[in-house]
């Protein structure tokens, strides 16, 4: 099998990276959604099987399809909105669950009308690199923050990223997360807690409709999944080169969410951060076998998946230090050029730099995430410079 061939010890590597960082950085948000609607255990477990299968499924397949990396992850910010208005609205789990359908019908129009796509391409190149760039950079400052509360564990990790980059640039990121994780047992920093080994259980609930329901949770996770998730996903797949069908990968998404939505699916989208680790050139240097890398990372969700509550236990043992600093570390070379391509035009320099700057402020306005109003900011400061400017000059 041509897959087989292709992938490498860095892809497999950058797959279990995105894996680690997706997961571990976001897990609990996910849980405390859950909980917010009455979650019993049985369904917490859920939850994670039906995102796992839908992640890695929804990456594994169109990677191997298309031969290209397709990333795609839960929507980090919709659990965070749910967690807050399932607390609010004293919702039950059947209205969740008419919510997260009614948002995945939504999705699927977006994808199927290709609407999302129109727009998308027509966001210049310089503002999808400073926006990608403006995602991932705040991974870059948290590698290095961490080091108030870990310095020898960072310390040790960027020493090892920075001798393999000189010596073993391919496997600069292998070196880096192995030399963490031996610094982690070796000074029992691991927190196992209680492991079962059994196999995840998918519970079916019954949506329930109500329009309270769709305004307070269906419409926020709609709008936070396409402006904070879906569009830097994109914004990736642009800078990295990759012609990705978007239209039809976003319908999938849709579709994938709709049917797993009673199990506990609230919504699926593209990644951004994880797919700049396997799109990059630390994945593998031929980019036309990237797509290894997200392959690999679609396999380890479905194995989460399916044994939910052990490799829960596991990802999550890891110190949250050792998490951002991979991340962070990994992403250097994404998040450089990223700036590159965006400061690259000097007449799109400014209007990039605007993006880059409101997108990495983290500025909340309206429940809707930095990554769309570092668009919308640099798209209005690109329209104010460049308006007119060619009928005048001729």
């Amino acid at each position: 099998m041509r897959f087989f061939k292709d992938l490498s010890l860095s892809a497999f590597t950058a797959g279990f990276v995105a894996v680690l960082v997706g997961f571990t950085s976001s897990v609990a948000i996910v849980f405390q959604a859950a909980q917010a609607f009455g979650a019993t255990p049985a369904q917490l477990t859920s939850w994670i099987w039906a995102l796992g299968l839908g992640m890695g499924l929804c990456t594994l397949l169109p990677s191997l399809w298309l031969r290209q990396p397709v990333m795609v992850a839960w929507s980090t910010p919709g659990a965070a909105v749910l967690a807050t208005a399932g607390l609010a609205g004293g919702f039950s789990m059947g209205e969740a669950v008419g919510a997260f359908m009614a948002c995945a019908a939504l999705i699927t129009l977006a994808g199927a009308t290709g609407w999302f796509e129109r727009v998308m391409n027509r966001i210049p190149m310089e503002i999808a690199a400073a926006l990608l760039a403006g995602v991932l950079a705040r991974f870059g400052i948290d590698a290095f923050a961490a080091a108030h509360s870990a310095l020898p564990l960072v310390l040790a990790m960027l020493v090892a990223y920075l001798l393999a980059r000189r010596r073993w640039p391919r496997y600069a990121v292998v070196v880096t997360l192995a030399v963490g994780v031996a610094y982690v047992l070796a000074n029992g920093q691991l927190q196992s807690g209680a492991l079962r080994l059994e196999w995840a259980r998918p519970v079916f609930t019954a949506p329930q409709w109500s329009a309270s329901a769709f305004v307070s949770l269906a419409l926020p996770l709609f709008v936070v999944t396409m402006a904070s998730q879906n569009l830097p996903g994109v914004a990736v797949m642009r800078a990295t080169g990759y012609p990705l069908p978007v239209s039809r990968l976003l319908t999938m998404t849709g579709l994938a969410t709709l049917l797993l939505a009673p199990f506990g699916a609230f919504a699926l989208n593209f990644s951004a951060i994880t797919a700049a680790i396997c799109m990059g050139p630390e994945a593998h240097e031929d980019r036309s076998k990237r797509y290894t890398a997200a392959a690999a990372c679609g396999l380890i969700y479905i194995v989460i998946g399916l044994f939910g509550a052990l490799i829960t236990g596991l990802l999550t043992a890891f110190p949250r230090e050792l998490v951002v600093a991979i991340a962070g570390l990994a992403l250097l070379g994404a998040i450089a050029n990223g700036l590159a391509t965006a400061l690259a035009h000097e007449g799109h320099r400014e209007a990039a730099l605007i993006t880059f700057l409101v997108t990495l402020s983290g500025v909340v306005i309206a429940g809707v995430g930095s990554a769309f109003w570092g668009v919308a900011a640099g798209s209005m400061a690109l329209f104010v410079q460049q308006y007119g400017r060619d009928r005048s000059s001729s």
